[in-house]
């Protein structure tokens, strides 16, 4: 009656063994290093260079606990974060002599490394082969970086009006409607024209394919005018769509930066919340959240190269419908306003290097319509020169310019000049992760440190120690060897619990703590439901092994029905982002582990004391010794 198979309790051991193996690698914590990497692409990382590095801590007398080189750099462990930060002014000022301390490859030309901090796990390599892995920790557990960035809708506005005006070339092209040009003009769009029949003409070719405008006619001396302008409600919907989008790019975005578990949410109708944790390198996560690169392919204005338009480009007068660059190489360039084509039309981007010169390129692929663009292009422009723009904050940046010496089909595009390794692997991140609908800025910048996460976590650890103490006591006094029995089921749900949640890298918040603190209280809930109840049986009469047995198959309707109802609000609650969602994830897991250490441990274990016994006198369940 009171006894589970030998295979039973086989299974629950290795279960128990199972989490305790996968909740160890959180005893080990994380311990903050220091990582070099290569900041050129003619500057390696090599053991000599961990030689170096080690003897100049060793002369500055700063204690480390191990260095490892591999493919992607040098990583050195410390003991503590004043240690950490200590080597890390240390290391920048030996590997980059004559750069400022804070100083990075894109301000200073003297910075050949880049020296950052990190936070690696301490565990044994062992457990790291086996994928037992520390669970994630918050922001508020682990320290990072926290971003409250401001969206320009203005900019978002202003970006699909450029979008239109080059639909509108495309279909009055397409219909065979001369005119004047095509221009923005603040918020508006203004499109010219000699006559009244082509003004009409080009107005119902617009109105029947954006719907979107409001089209107006005006007139300008001699020319005719068709002034349009994005209606509320297309504006609305377009800030919309730019705050998703911005959002989606974030996202892809620090998922190309490998950082786990990030917060990335909308706050109002114009900000985004971004939390990284983890990241202490802040300008890095912060020049590549913050970058707005967008790819344009361009014609350069050939016609306009002359000394006279190029020295009038440099005093801010280019000619009407070019912008004046420099090149890489310090060669002026005059390029048409004129997009041919957008970073939109993108599916892929590759760091790599050129095939010809071994040059660090990045290797694009368009999609189908991008490609036919592409291809038409370059068939009418063979001999002519293409201005590759990588655009960032509304200012652009010519990456290179080369001739077109052939029709270039297949949609495959190679862009390549003067960049190094780590600039092709940005840019391509960039632009693989796509472009930003509308600029951002960030309004507000916070760094939570290491040190006051640990603060975090030992106060979150201790108040659930000390409520977990006070549930033994209780229940020990209370319920005698029944109370004991109980306390060992609720030490095992906790086990299992950390263990799912470093399963499943889940990340812990400080709401998270709080919602196992909540789990163990409500997991002691059913414990005192079955006692109650086997009590219950032994004051009507029931033999001893007969109320165990009804102890717990009357007590699991009840337990069932109590914990259902509570997995749905937490259920629920996942639904909503945030530190709300990471309390609803420990509490919906700390349920389900609840219900199985209440009702499979804890009777496995009275079963071991009482299950093997033919006859049981007495029941230690508290008040008396029930007979």
């Amino acid at each position: 009656m009171n006894r589970y198979p030998t295979w039973g309790y086989g299974l629950i051991a290795l279960a128990i063994a199972f989490a305790f193996l996968y909740t160890l690698p959180n005893f080990f914590g994380e311990s903050p290093a220091v990582q070099v990497s290569s900041a050129r692409a003619t500057v390696k990382v090599d053991p000599a260079l961990l030689q170096k590095i080690a003897g100049t801590l060793k002369q500055a007398d700063i204690p480390y606990r191990g260095a490892v080189f591999d493919p992607s750099g040098i990583r050195v462990r410390f003991d503590d974060t004043d240690t950490q930060y200590k080597a890390k002014d240390l290391i920048h000022a030996a590997l980059n002599p004559g750069a400022a301390p804070q100083a990075t490859p894109e301000d200073d030309p003297n910075v050949n490394y880049v020296v950052a901090l990190n936070l690696l796990p301490a565990s044994p390599s062992w457990l790291t082969a086996i994928r037992a892995l520390p669970m994630y920790l918050g922001l508020d557990l682990r320290g990072g970086v926290h971003f409250l960035l401001q969206v320009d809708m203005q900019g978002a506005t202003t970006k699909r009006l450029e979008s239109i005006a080059g639909d509108i070339r495309s279909q009055l092209r397409e219909k065979n409607v001369r005119h004047g040009g095509v221009t923005r003009e603040g918020q508006t769009l203004r499109v010219r024209f000699r006559d009244a029949e082509m003004r009409d003409r080009a107005r119902a070719a617009i109105l029947a394919n954006l719907p979107d405008l409001a089209i107006t006619e005006r007139e300008d001396g001699q020319d005719l005018l068709l002034v349009a302008t994005l209606k509320p409600e297309a504006v609305k919907r377009n800030q919309e769509y730019a705050l998703k989008q911005n959002i989606t790019t974030l996202h892809n975005r620090i998922n190309e930066l490998g950082v786990a578990e990030p917060v990335i949410q909308q706050q109002g109708a114009e900000r985004i919340v971004v939390q990284l944790p983890g990241v202490q390198d802040v300008a890095r996560a912060k020049r590549l959240i913050g970058r707005t690169a967008t790819l344009e392919i361009r014609m350069v204005a050939e016609e306009h190269m002359n000394p006279e338009a190029l020295a009038a480009g440099a005093r801010g007068q280019p000619p009407f419908g070019t912008e004046y660059y420099v090149e890489r190489n310090g060669q002026p360039l005059l390029v048409r306003r004129q997009v041919v084509l957008t970073g939109d039309r993108l599916t892929d981007a590759q760091p790599g290097f050129d095939n010809q010169t071994n040059e660090p390129a990045v290797h694009l692929r368009l999609d189908g319509q991008g490609a036919r663009i592409f291809q038409e292009v370059t068939r009418e422009n063979v001999n002519k020169r293409m201005a590759i723009l990588l655009i960032e904050k509304s200012k652009g940046e010519v990456v290179t310019a080369p001739v077109i010496r052939s029709e270039i089909p297949g949609g495959r595009v190679q862009i390549s000049g003067r960049m190094n390794t780590t600039e092709a692997n940005d840019i391509a991140l960039l632009l693989r992760a796509g472009s930003l609908a509308a600029p951002m800025e960030i309004i507000e910048e916070r760094t939570v440190g290491p040190s006051l996460g640990r603060d975090n976590i030992e106060k979150g650890f201790n108040a659930t120690m000390w409520g977990f103490v006070a549930i033994v006591v209780f229940m020990s006094v209370y319920y005698m060897l029944f109370g004991v029995i109980s306390s060992v089921a609720l030490a095992v749900n906790l086990l299992l619990l950390v263990a799912l949640l470093s399963l499943l890298q889940a990340t812990l918040t400080l709401p998270g703590i709080a919602a196992i603190a909540l789990t163990l209280g409500m997991a002691i809930d059913a414990n005192v439901l079955i006692n109650e109840r086997i009590r219950e049986e032994v004051r009507g009469g029931a033999t001893p092994q007969a109320a165990i047995a009804a102890g717990y198959e009357r007590a699991w309707a009840t337990i069932l029905d109590s914990n259902a109802t509570t997995l749905v609000v937490g259920i629920s609650l996942l639904m909503v982002p945030g530190a709300v969602r990471g309390f609803a994830v420990v509490h919906c897991l700390g349920i389900l582990t609840s219900m199985f250490s209440a009702v499979v441990v804890s009777r496995a274990i009275v079963n071991l004391v009482y299950g093997h016994r033919r006859r049981v006198a007495h029941l230690a369940i508290g008040d008396t010794a029930w007979k």
